[in-house]
Protein backbone atom coordinates (compact mmCIF):
# COMPACT_ATOMS: atom_id res chain seq x y z
CA UNK A 1 0.00 0.00 0.00
CA UNK A 2 1.12 3.55 -0.71
CA UNK A 3 2.31 5.43 2.08
CA UNK A 4 1.76 8.54 0.43
CA UNK A 5 4.60 10.85 2.10
CA UNK A 6 5.82 12.27 -0.67
CA UNK A 7 2.07 12.68 -1.94
CA UNK A 8 1.22 16.40 -1.66
CA UNK A 9 -2.37 17.57 -1.25
CA UNK A 10 -4.07 21.06 -0.40
CA UNK A 11 -6.64 22.22 2.06
CA UNK A 12 -8.35 25.22 1.85
CA UNK A 13 -10.63 25.11 5.05
CA UNK A 14 -13.04 28.02 5.53
CA UNK A 15 -13.69 29.24 8.75
CA UNK A 16 -16.63 31.56 9.51
CA UNK A 17 -14.78 34.44 11.24
CA UNK A 18 -13.02 36.88 9.71
CA UNK A 19 -13.05 39.48 11.58
CA UNK A 20 -11.53 38.82 15.08
CA UNK A 21 -7.80 38.47 14.10
CA UNK A 22 -7.35 36.35 17.70
CA UNK A 23 -9.40 33.97 16.98
CA UNK A 24 -7.82 33.35 13.10
CA UNK A 25 -4.18 32.78 14.67
CA UNK A 26 -5.58 30.81 17.08
CA UNK A 27 -7.13 28.25 14.65
CA UNK A 28 -4.10 28.60 11.88
CA UNK A 29 -1.69 28.19 15.19
CA UNK A 30 -3.22 24.36 15.50
CA UNK A 31 -2.29 23.92 11.32
CA UNK A 32 1.20 25.36 11.84
CA UNK A 33 1.30 22.86 15.07
CA UNK A 34 1.63 20.01 12.72
CA UNK A 35 5.16 19.12 11.65
CA UNK A 36 5.60 18.85 7.40
CA UNK A 37 2.52 20.97 7.20
CA UNK A 38 3.34 24.65 5.12
CA UNK A 39 1.17 27.77 6.13
CA UNK A 40 0.86 29.18 2.74
CA UNK A 41 -1.93 31.65 2.94
CA UNK A 42 -4.43 33.39 5.45
CA UNK A 43 -7.24 35.52 3.51
CA UNK A 44 -9.40 37.28 6.21
CA UNK A 45 -12.83 39.07 4.80
CA UNK A 46 -14.41 41.64 7.22
CA UNK A 47 -17.93 41.72 5.33
CA UNK A 48 -17.77 37.87 4.11
CA UNK A 49 -16.83 37.21 8.05
CA UNK A 50 -15.28 34.83 6.94
CA UNK A 51 -11.50 33.33 6.60
CA UNK A 52 -10.05 31.27 4.12
CA UNK A 53 -6.82 29.91 4.71
CA UNK A 54 -4.38 27.50 2.69
CA UNK A 55 -2.27 24.91 3.82
CA UNK A 56 -0.39 21.67 1.93
CA UNK A 57 1.26 18.85 3.02
CA UNK A 58 1.00 14.94 3.11
CA UNK A 59 -2.64 13.88 3.38
CA UNK A 60 -1.72 12.11 6.59
CA UNK A 61 -0.32 15.57 8.33
CA UNK A 62 -2.95 17.70 6.44
CA UNK A 63 -6.02 15.76 7.73
CA UNK A 64 -4.32 15.99 11.36
CA UNK A 65 -3.85 19.92 10.72
CA UNK A 66 -7.56 19.63 9.80
CA UNK A 67 -9.07 17.88 12.18
CA UNK A 68 -7.04 20.31 14.70
CA UNK A 69 -8.32 23.46 13.00
CA UNK A 70 -11.97 22.21 12.94
CA UNK A 71 -11.54 21.18 16.26
CA UNK A 72 -10.49 25.21 17.55
CA UNK A 73 -12.82 26.59 15.17
CA UNK A 74 -15.79 24.64 17.35
CA UNK A 75 -14.31 25.90 20.35
CA UNK A 76 -14.29 29.46 19.27
CA UNK A 77 -16.97 30.38 16.90
CA UNK A 78 -20.43 30.58 17.54
CA UNK A 79 -22.53 30.21 14.59
CA UNK A 80 -25.64 31.60 16.84
CA UNK A 81 -24.05 35.19 16.52
CA UNK A 82 -22.38 35.02 13.28
CA UNK A 83 -23.77 37.10 10.59
CA UNK A 84 -21.63 37.63 6.80
CA UNK A 85 -22.33 38.51 3.28
CA UNK A 86 -20.86 34.57 2.28
CA UNK A 87 -23.49 32.04 2.23
CA UNK A 88 -22.70 29.71 5.55
CA UNK A 89 -23.59 26.59 7.58
CA UNK A 90 -20.75 26.14 10.02
CA UNK A 91 -18.02 27.60 11.94
CA UNK A 92 -15.68 25.41 9.41
CA UNK A 93 -17.86 25.97 6.78
CA UNK A 94 -16.22 23.58 3.87
CA UNK A 95 -12.82 21.98 3.75
CA UNK A 96 -11.88 20.85 0.45
CA UNK A 97 -8.78 18.50 -0.16
CA UNK A 98 -7.44 19.03 -3.39
CA UNK A 99 -4.46 16.64 -4.71
CA UNK A 100 -1.33 18.70 -5.60
CA UNK A 101 1.00 15.41 -6.89
CA UNK A 102 1.93 11.91 -6.27
CA UNK A 103 -2.48 11.19 -5.09
CA UNK A 104 -5.35 11.03 -7.09
CA UNK A 105 -8.96 11.98 -6.80
CA UNK A 106 -9.75 8.02 -5.85
CA UNK A 107 -6.99 8.16 -2.94
CA UNK A 108 -7.31 11.74 -1.76
CA UNK A 109 -11.59 10.87 -1.10
CA UNK A 110 -10.31 8.58 1.58
CA UNK A 111 -8.21 10.79 3.47
CA UNK A 112 -11.43 13.19 3.03
CA UNK A 113 -13.45 10.07 4.79
CA UNK A 114 -11.04 9.54 7.28
CA UNK A 115 -11.50 13.15 8.34
CA UNK A 116 -14.71 13.16 8.07
CA UNK A 117 -15.30 10.39 10.19
CA UNK A 118 -12.76 11.48 12.76
CA UNK A 119 -15.14 15.49 13.10
CA UNK A 120 -17.89 13.59 13.16
CA UNK A 121 -17.28 10.80 16.04
CA UNK A 122 -15.05 13.09 18.13
CA UNK A 123 -16.45 16.42 17.64
CA UNK A 124 -19.86 16.04 17.55
CA UNK A 125 -20.11 18.35 14.45
CA UNK A 126 -22.25 16.55 11.43
CA UNK A 127 -20.14 16.25 8.00
CA UNK A 128 -21.73 15.89 4.73
CA UNK A 129 -19.05 14.67 1.74
CA UNK A 130 -19.18 16.53 -1.59
CA UNK A 131 -17.83 16.62 -5.15
CA UNK A 132 -15.48 13.74 -5.59
CA UNK A 133 -16.14 12.57 -2.26
CA UNK A 134 -19.90 13.03 -2.29
CA UNK A 135 -21.85 9.64 -1.38
CA UNK A 136 -25.18 10.91 -3.09
CA UNK A 137 -25.33 12.73 -6.72
CA UNK A 138 -27.43 15.04 -5.24
CA UNK A 139 -24.46 16.43 -2.64
CA UNK A 140 -22.45 16.72 -5.41
CA UNK A 141 -22.73 20.71 -5.41
CA UNK A 142 -21.42 22.52 -2.29
CA UNK A 143 -24.48 25.25 -3.00
CA UNK A 144 -27.05 22.33 -2.75
CA UNK A 145 -25.73 21.10 0.72
CA UNK A 146 -26.07 24.58 2.09
CA UNK A 147 -29.05 25.62 0.73
CA UNK A 148 -30.74 27.01 3.64
CA UNK A 149 -28.01 28.36 5.49
CA UNK A 150 -27.23 27.86 8.85
CA UNK A 151 -30.22 29.56 9.92
CA UNK A 152 -32.45 26.57 8.04
CA UNK A 153 -30.44 23.50 8.90
CA UNK A 154 -32.32 22.56 12.14
CA UNK A 155 -35.30 21.49 9.78
CA UNK A 156 -33.23 20.33 7.20
CA UNK A 157 -31.13 17.97 9.56
CA UNK A 158 -34.35 16.26 10.35
CA UNK A 159 -34.73 15.12 6.90
CA UNK A 160 -34.19 11.83 5.87
CA UNK A 161 -32.00 12.58 2.37
CA UNK A 162 -29.74 15.27 4.10
CA UNK A 163 -29.18 12.75 7.50
CA UNK A 164 -24.93 13.91 7.85
CA UNK A 165 -22.84 11.44 6.27
CA UNK A 166 -20.75 11.12 9.64
CA UNK A 167 -22.10 12.09 12.87
CA UNK A 168 -25.66 12.31 14.45
CA UNK A 169 -28.42 13.81 12.72
CA UNK A 170 -28.56 16.44 15.34
CA UNK A 171 -28.36 20.03 14.97
CA UNK A 172 -24.77 21.37 16.51
CA UNK A 173 -26.31 25.41 17.40
CA UNK A 174 -23.06 26.43 18.50
CA UNK A 175 -20.17 24.64 15.08
CA UNK A 176 -23.12 23.99 12.81
CA UNK A 177 -22.47 21.39 10.25
CA UNK A 178 -19.21 21.49 8.26
CA UNK A 179 -18.53 19.87 4.32
CA UNK A 180 -15.62 18.27 3.96
CA UNK A 181 -14.62 17.02 0.33
CA UNK A 182 -12.24 16.42 -2.50
CA UNK A 183 -12.40 19.08 -5.59
CA UNK A 184 -10.17 20.21 -8.66
CA UNK A 185 -7.95 23.12 -7.90
CA UNK A 186 -10.61 25.90 -7.43
CA UNK A 187 -9.87 30.10 -8.05
CA UNK A 188 -12.05 32.19 -5.57
CA UNK A 189 -12.28 35.22 -7.75
CA UNK A 190 -14.19 38.51 -6.73
CA UNK A 191 -15.19 41.14 -10.04
CA UNK A 192 -15.42 44.61 -8.80
CA UNK A 193 -18.38 47.08 -9.90
CA UNK A 194 -18.79 50.70 -9.97
CA UNK A 195 -22.14 50.20 -8.03
CA UNK A 196 -23.56 49.40 -4.58
CA UNK A 197 -26.40 47.48 -5.98
CA UNK A 198 -26.38 43.92 -5.00
CA UNK A 199 -29.55 43.28 -7.34
CA UNK A 200 -27.17 44.53 -9.97
CA UNK A 201 -24.19 42.28 -9.29
CA UNK A 202 -26.45 39.78 -9.08
CA UNK A 203 -28.02 40.25 -12.56
CA UNK A 204 -24.30 40.13 -13.85
CA UNK A 205 -23.89 37.07 -11.63
CA UNK A 206 -26.61 34.91 -13.55
CA UNK A 207 -25.84 36.22 -16.95
CA UNK A 208 -22.00 34.29 -16.50
CA UNK A 209 -22.89 31.88 -13.99
CA UNK A 210 -23.46 28.35 -15.62
CA UNK A 211 -26.40 27.59 -13.74
CA UNK A 212 -28.01 30.99 -14.98
CA UNK A 213 -31.51 31.87 -13.87
CA UNK A 214 -34.99 30.74 -12.88
CA UNK A 215 -36.49 31.40 -16.68
CA UNK A 216 -39.95 33.22 -16.54
CA UNK A 217 -42.59 33.41 -19.26
CA UNK A 218 -43.77 37.29 -20.39
CA UNK A 219 -45.62 37.96 -17.32
CA UNK A 220 -42.83 37.97 -15.09
CA UNK A 221 -44.13 34.30 -13.65
CA UNK A 222 -41.34 31.66 -12.84
CA UNK A 223 -41.69 28.68 -15.70
CA UNK A 224 -41.72 25.15 -14.62
CA UNK A 225 -41.56 22.28 -16.22
CA UNK A 226 -44.28 18.81 -16.12
CA UNK A 227 -42.95 17.68 -12.17
CA UNK A 228 -43.44 21.10 -11.00
CA UNK A 229 -39.68 21.97 -10.52
CA UNK A 230 -38.21 25.16 -11.79
CA UNK A 231 -37.02 25.62 -14.99
CA UNK A 232 -33.43 27.04 -15.53
CA UNK A 233 -31.79 29.32 -18.40
CA UNK A 234 -28.38 28.43 -18.33
CA UNK A 235 -25.47 31.29 -18.29
CA UNK A 236 -22.47 31.88 -20.51
CA UNK A 237 -19.98 30.69 -18.59
CA UNK A 238 -19.10 26.41 -18.17
CA UNK A 239 -17.59 25.38 -14.26
CA UNK A 240 -18.17 28.42 -13.21
CA UNK A 241 -20.83 29.76 -9.73
CA UNK A 242 -21.30 33.36 -9.13
CA UNK A 243 -23.58 35.59 -6.92
CA UNK A 244 -23.30 39.21 -6.44
CA UNK A 245 -23.04 40.98 -2.37
CA UNK A 246 -21.71 44.02 -1.82
CA UNK A 247 -18.97 44.71 0.83
CA UNK A 248 -19.21 47.49 2.74
CA UNK A 249 -15.66 47.06 3.74
CA UNK A 250 -14.77 48.68 -0.12
CA UNK A 251 -18.49 50.04 -0.67
CA UNK A 252 -18.91 48.56 -3.49
CA UNK A 253 -20.89 45.63 -4.95
CA UNK A 254 -18.83 42.58 -6.26
CA UNK A 255 -19.33 39.10 -8.29
CA UNK A 256 -18.18 36.76 -6.26
CA UNK A 257 -17.13 33.31 -8.58
CA UNK A 258 -15.85 30.00 -7.83
CA UNK A 259 -14.12 28.91 -11.02
CA UNK A 260 -14.12 25.16 -10.53
CA UNK A 261 -12.21 24.29 -13.52
CA UNK A 262 -9.96 27.00 -14.76
CA UNK A 263 -9.12 24.72 -17.89
CA UNK A 264 -13.07 24.76 -18.87
CA UNK A 265 -12.94 28.90 -18.38
CA UNK A 266 -9.58 30.28 -17.65
CA UNK A 267 -9.25 33.85 -14.99
CA UNK A 268 -9.12 35.98 -17.89
CA UNK A 269 -12.44 34.52 -19.82
CA UNK A 270 -14.21 35.09 -16.50
CA UNK A 271 -12.98 38.75 -16.49
CA UNK A 272 -13.63 39.92 -19.82
CA UNK A 273 -17.28 38.38 -19.64
CA UNK A 274 -17.93 39.89 -16.06
CA UNK A 275 -16.69 43.30 -18.39
CA UNK A 276 -18.96 42.58 -21.32
CA UNK A 277 -22.01 41.65 -19.28
CA UNK A 278 -21.52 44.58 -16.75
CA UNK A 279 -21.31 47.27 -20.00
CA UNK A 280 -24.82 45.70 -21.31
CA UNK A 281 -25.93 46.48 -18.41
CA UNK A 282 -25.04 49.81 -17.65
CA UNK A 283 -22.15 48.97 -15.38
CA UNK A 284 -18.49 49.30 -15.62
CA UNK A 285 -15.73 46.36 -14.05
CA UNK A 286 -13.65 48.41 -11.54
CA UNK A 287 -10.63 45.45 -10.74
CA UNK A 288 -11.37 42.29 -9.48
CA UNK A 289 -9.56 40.47 -6.48
CA UNK A 290 -8.22 36.70 -5.61
CA UNK A 291 -8.94 34.67 -2.62
CA UNK A 292 -6.68 33.07 -1.31
CA UNK A 293 -3.85 31.31 -4.12
CA UNK A 294 -3.88 30.83 -7.74
CA UNK A 295 -2.03 28.50 -10.02
CA UNK A 296 1.05 30.07 -11.69
CA UNK A 297 0.08 28.88 -15.53
CA UNK A 298 -3.96 30.53 -14.77
CA UNK A 299 -1.96 33.96 -14.47
CA UNK A 300 0.49 33.23 -17.17
CA UNK A 301 -2.05 32.89 -19.60
CA UNK A 302 -4.11 35.16 -18.30
CA UNK A 303 -1.02 37.92 -19.50
CA UNK A 304 -0.57 36.40 -22.96
CA UNK A 305 -4.14 36.51 -23.29
CA UNK A 306 -4.37 41.01 -23.10
CA UNK A 307 -1.10 40.81 -24.52
CA UNK A 308 -2.20 39.42 -27.77
CA UNK A 309 -5.65 41.58 -27.24
CA UNK A 310 -2.88 44.47 -28.06
CA UNK A 311 -1.47 42.86 -30.73
CA UNK A 312 1.87 42.82 -28.95
CA UNK A 313 4.21 40.16 -28.71
CA UNK A 314 3.61 37.01 -25.48
CA UNK A 315 7.56 36.26 -25.60
CA UNK A 316 7.94 38.03 -22.67
CA UNK A 317 9.50 37.28 -19.16
CA UNK A 318 6.99 35.66 -16.77
CA UNK A 319 7.42 38.02 -14.38
CA UNK A 320 6.13 40.85 -17.45
CA UNK A 321 3.24 38.38 -17.95
CA UNK A 322 1.95 38.72 -14.22
CA UNK A 323 2.43 42.49 -14.51
CA UNK A 324 0.21 42.44 -17.31
CA UNK A 325 -2.38 40.19 -15.76
CA UNK A 326 -2.40 42.04 -12.46
CA UNK A 327 -2.89 45.38 -14.38
CA UNK A 328 -5.52 44.27 -16.95
CA UNK A 329 -7.99 42.43 -14.38
CA UNK A 330 -7.17 44.96 -11.36
CA UNK A 331 -5.93 42.73 -9.01
CA UNK A 332 -4.29 45.32 -7.17
CA UNK A 333 -7.28 47.51 -7.00
CA UNK A 334 -8.52 46.82 -3.21
CA UNK A 335 -4.69 45.90 -2.19
CA UNK A 336 -1.03 45.06 -3.22
CA UNK A 337 -0.65 41.98 -5.53
CA UNK A 338 2.14 40.25 -4.33
CA UNK A 339 3.02 37.24 -6.75
CA UNK A 340 5.50 35.73 -4.29
CA UNK A 341 2.62 35.45 -1.72
CA UNK A 342 -0.72 34.96 -4.51
CA UNK A 343 0.87 32.37 -6.31
CA UNK A 344 0.74 28.80 -5.65
CA UNK A 345 3.69 27.65 -7.01
CA UNK A 346 6.07 30.19 -5.78
CA UNK A 347 4.77 29.57 -2.11
CA UNK A 348 5.55 26.20 -2.48
CA UNK A 349 9.53 27.07 -3.84
CA UNK A 350 12.08 26.41 -0.93
CA UNK A 351 13.78 30.02 -0.01
CA UNK A 352 16.77 27.83 1.84
CA UNK A 353 17.45 26.86 -1.68
CA UNK A 354 20.27 28.72 -3.23
CA UNK A 355 19.63 28.80 -7.19
CA UNK A 356 22.65 29.77 -9.22
CA UNK A 357 20.35 31.75 -11.71
CA UNK A 358 19.02 34.02 -9.08
CA UNK A 359 22.90 35.75 -8.59
CA UNK A 360 24.06 38.74 -9.89
CA UNK A 361 26.12 38.13 -12.68
CA UNK A 362 29.42 38.89 -10.46
CA UNK A 363 28.24 36.49 -7.80
CA UNK A 364 27.82 33.97 -10.64
CA UNK A 365 31.32 34.51 -11.56
CA UNK A 366 33.07 34.58 -8.34
CA UNK A 367 30.98 31.75 -7.57
CA UNK A 368 32.22 29.48 -10.93
CA UNK A 369 35.89 30.89 -10.25
CA UNK A 370 35.55 29.79 -6.49
CA UNK A 371 37.60 26.40 -5.21
CA UNK A 372 34.70 24.63 -5.42
CA UNK A 373 34.12 22.07 -8.63
CA UNK A 374 30.76 23.04 -9.20
CA UNK A 375 29.57 24.92 -10.96
CA UNK A 376 31.41 24.18 -13.41
CA UNK A 377 31.66 23.98 -17.83
CA UNK A 378 28.13 22.09 -17.64
CA UNK A 379 26.33 25.17 -15.98
CA UNK A 380 28.30 27.74 -18.06
CA UNK A 381 27.59 25.72 -21.19
CA UNK A 382 23.89 26.01 -20.27
CA UNK A 383 24.23 29.12 -19.47
CA UNK A 384 25.62 30.34 -22.96
CA UNK A 385 22.70 28.55 -24.69
CA UNK A 386 20.50 30.56 -22.31
CA UNK A 387 21.87 34.14 -23.78
CA UNK A 388 21.59 32.85 -27.30
CA UNK A 389 18.28 31.82 -26.89
CA UNK A 390 17.80 35.23 -24.73
CA UNK A 391 19.61 37.54 -27.57
CA UNK A 392 17.20 35.87 -30.51
CA UNK A 393 14.39 36.71 -28.45
CA UNK A 394 14.97 39.78 -28.26
CA UNK A 395 15.61 40.58 -31.67
CA UNK A 396 11.80 38.81 -32.22
CA UNK A 397 10.65 41.30 -29.44
CA UNK A 398 12.00 44.43 -31.57
CA UNK A 399 10.58 42.91 -34.30
CA UNK A 400 7.01 42.47 -33.24
CA UNK A 401 7.10 45.98 -32.11
CA UNK A 402 9.30 47.84 -35.38
CA UNK A 403 7.42 50.73 -36.66
CA UNK A 404 5.41 49.78 -39.98
CA UNK A 405 5.81 46.03 -39.43
CA UNK A 406 2.23 45.72 -37.68
CA UNK A 407 1.23 43.25 -39.93
CA UNK A 408 3.60 41.17 -38.78
CA UNK A 409 3.29 41.39 -34.47
CA UNK A 410 2.01 37.35 -34.60
CA UNK A 411 4.68 35.94 -36.37
CA UNK A 412 7.76 37.39 -34.39
CA UNK A 413 5.32 36.57 -31.20
CA UNK A 414 5.62 32.87 -32.29
CA UNK A 415 9.49 33.24 -32.18
CA UNK A 416 9.80 35.03 -29.33
CA UNK A 417 7.46 32.55 -27.41
CA UNK A 418 9.83 29.77 -28.88
CA UNK A 419 12.58 31.44 -27.89
CA UNK A 420 11.46 32.55 -24.21
CA UNK A 421 10.55 28.40 -23.82
CA UNK A 422 14.14 27.87 -24.95
CA UNK A 423 15.85 30.07 -22.54
CA UNK A 424 13.90 29.33 -19.54
CA UNK A 425 14.83 25.54 -19.68
CA UNK A 426 18.01 26.76 -20.09
CA UNK A 427 18.20 28.70 -17.18
CA UNK A 428 16.79 25.55 -15.33
CA UNK A 429 19.72 23.28 -16.32
CA UNK A 430 22.16 25.64 -15.00
CA UNK A 431 21.15 24.53 -11.53
CA UNK A 432 20.25 21.10 -12.56
CA UNK A 433 24.06 20.22 -14.19
CA UNK A 434 25.59 21.57 -10.65
CA UNK A 435 22.93 19.22 -9.17
CA UNK A 436 23.94 16.15 -11.20
CA UNK A 437 27.73 16.52 -10.23
CA UNK A 438 26.55 16.73 -6.83
CA UNK A 439 24.52 13.08 -7.20
CA UNK A 440 27.45 11.89 -8.05
CA UNK A 441 29.93 12.80 -5.04
CA UNK A 442 27.06 11.66 -3.28
CA UNK A 443 26.92 8.11 -4.57
CA UNK A 444 30.70 8.37 -3.94
CA UNK A 445 30.40 8.57 -0.52
CA UNK A 446 28.31 5.84 0.18
CA UNK A 447 29.54 2.61 2.10
CA UNK A 448 31.66 0.35 0.31
CA UNK A 449 32.62 -2.42 3.06
CA UNK A 450 30.69 -5.46 2.06
CA UNK A 451 30.28 -7.26 -1.18
CA UNK A 452 26.57 -6.19 -1.11
CA UNK A 453 27.69 -2.31 -0.21
CA UNK A 454 29.96 -2.32 -3.05
CA UNK A 455 27.28 -3.54 -5.66
CA UNK A 456 24.89 -0.72 -4.54
CA UNK A 457 27.45 2.05 -4.59
CA UNK A 458 28.33 1.01 -7.92
CA UNK A 459 24.81 1.13 -9.18
CA UNK A 460 24.39 4.13 -7.62
CA UNK A 461 27.58 5.69 -9.17
CA UNK A 462 26.58 4.23 -12.40
CA UNK A 463 22.89 6.13 -12.56
CA UNK A 464 24.19 9.50 -11.23
CA UNK A 465 26.58 9.41 -13.92
CA UNK A 466 24.17 8.70 -16.59
CA UNK A 467 21.92 11.42 -15.42
CA UNK A 468 24.93 13.73 -15.83
CA UNK A 469 25.04 12.93 -19.29
CA UNK A 470 21.70 13.35 -19.81
CA UNK A 471 21.47 16.57 -18.51
CA UNK A 472 24.28 18.43 -20.84
CA UNK A 473 22.64 16.53 -23.68
CA UNK A 474 19.60 18.12 -22.89
CA UNK A 475 21.09 21.59 -22.54
CA UNK A 476 23.30 20.70 -25.69
CA UNK A 477 19.73 19.62 -27.39
CA UNK A 478 17.94 23.04 -26.68
CA UNK A 479 21.11 24.41 -27.31
CA UNK A 480 21.41 22.95 -31.51
CA UNK A 481 17.39 23.79 -31.73
CA UNK A 482 18.17 27.49 -30.66
CA UNK A 483 19.98 27.71 -33.96
CA UNK A 484 16.49 27.58 -36.45
CA UNK A 485 15.21 30.61 -34.71
CA UNK A 486 18.63 32.16 -34.22
CA UNK A 487 18.77 32.06 -37.95
CA UNK A 488 15.61 33.45 -38.30
CA UNK A 489 15.87 36.78 -36.79
CA UNK A 490 19.35 36.97 -38.51
CA UNK A 491 16.98 36.42 -42.22
CA UNK A 492 13.83 38.18 -41.09
CA UNK A 493 13.65 40.28 -37.90
CA UNK A 494 14.89 44.01 -37.27
CA UNK A 495 17.73 44.76 -39.28
CA UNK A 496 19.06 47.14 -36.49
CA UNK A 497 19.54 44.17 -34.40
CA UNK A 498 21.34 41.67 -36.98
CA UNK A 499 24.16 41.90 -35.19
CA UNK A 500 22.75 40.60 -31.71
CA UNK A 501 21.46 37.48 -33.43
CA UNK A 502 24.78 36.71 -34.62
CA UNK A 503 25.87 37.11 -31.13
CA UNK A 504 23.51 34.51 -30.28
CA UNK A 505 24.76 32.48 -32.59
CA UNK A 506 28.22 32.26 -31.31
CA UNK A 507 26.71 31.27 -27.50
CA UNK A 508 25.00 28.66 -29.02
CA UNK A 509 27.77 27.12 -30.86
CA UNK A 510 29.76 27.58 -27.98
CA UNK A 511 26.79 26.14 -25.80
CA UNK A 512 26.25 22.56 -27.81
CA UNK A 513 30.80 22.60 -27.67
CA UNK A 514 30.89 23.05 -24.46
CA UNK A 515 27.81 20.21 -23.59
CA UNK A 516 29.66 18.45 -25.81
CA UNK A 517 32.83 18.19 -23.74
CA UNK A 518 30.67 17.66 -20.49
CA UNK A 519 28.93 14.55 -22.49
CA UNK A 520 32.40 13.14 -23.43
CA UNK A 521 34.10 13.28 -19.78
CA UNK A 522 31.60 11.75 -18.04
CA UNK A 523 30.54 8.88 -20.59
CA UNK A 524 34.00 7.55 -20.12
CA UNK A 525 33.44 3.92 -19.56
CA UNK A 526 30.14 3.84 -20.49
CA UNK A 527 30.17 4.45 -24.52
CA UNK A 528 28.61 1.05 -24.97
CA UNK A 529 25.67 1.69 -22.18
CA UNK A 530 22.71 1.02 -23.98
CA UNK A 531 21.49 4.53 -22.27
CA UNK A 532 24.20 6.37 -22.99
CA UNK A 533 25.01 5.08 -26.61
CA UNK A 534 22.64 6.69 -28.42
CA UNK A 535 23.23 10.03 -26.87
CA UNK A 536 26.41 9.87 -27.75
CA UNK A 537 25.47 9.37 -31.45
CA UNK A 538 23.56 11.95 -31.26
CA UNK A 539 25.74 14.55 -29.68
CA UNK A 540 28.56 13.63 -32.49
CA UNK A 541 26.13 14.72 -34.85
CA UNK A 542 25.33 17.54 -33.13
CA UNK A 543 28.63 18.84 -32.29
CA UNK A 544 29.56 18.68 -36.04
CA UNK A 545 26.29 20.07 -37.50
CA UNK A 546 26.74 23.15 -35.08
CA UNK A 547 29.91 24.43 -36.74
CA UNK A 548 28.26 24.88 -39.93
CA UNK A 549 24.72 26.10 -39.03
CA UNK A 550 26.61 28.98 -37.05
CA UNK A 551 28.51 29.63 -39.93
CA UNK A 552 25.81 30.49 -42.01
CA UNK A 553 24.32 32.36 -39.45
CA UNK A 554 27.58 34.30 -39.44
CA UNK A 555 27.43 34.71 -42.71
CA UNK A 556 24.21 36.28 -43.74
CA UNK A 557 25.08 38.49 -40.60
CA UNK A 558 27.98 40.00 -42.03
CA UNK A 559 26.31 40.44 -45.25
CA UNK A 560 23.54 42.30 -44.22
CA UNK A 561 26.08 44.58 -42.38
CA UNK A 562 27.05 47.51 -44.93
Amino acid sequence: MKDFKNAIIECVPNFSEGVNMDIIKQITNEIESVKGVQLLDVDPGKATNRTVVTFVGNPHVVIEAAFLAIKKAGELIDMRNHKGEHPRMGATDVCPLIPISGITMEEAVVFANLLGKRVGEELGIPVYLYEYAAIASYKTNLAEIRSGEYEGFATKILKPEWKPDYGEAKFNEKSGATVIGVRDFLIAYNVNLNTTSTRRANSVAFDIREKGRQKKDAAGKAVKDAQGEAVWEPGLLKSVKAIGWFIEEYGIAQISMNLTNAAVTPLHVAFDTSCERATARGMRVTGSELVGLVPLDAILEAGKYFLRKQQRSVGVSEAELIKIAVKSMGLDELGPFDPQKKIIEYRLRDANIKKLVSMTVAGFAEETASESPAPGGGSISAYCGALGAALATMVANLSSHKKGWDSRWEEFSNHAEQGQSLMSELLDLVDEDTNAFNMIMSAFGLPKGNDAEKESRKAAIEAATIYAIKVPFRSMELSFNSFDLIHAMADKGNPNSVSDAGVGALCARAAVKGCYLNIKINAQGLAEHPEVKPLLERAEAMNTEADTKEQEIWKLVLSKIK
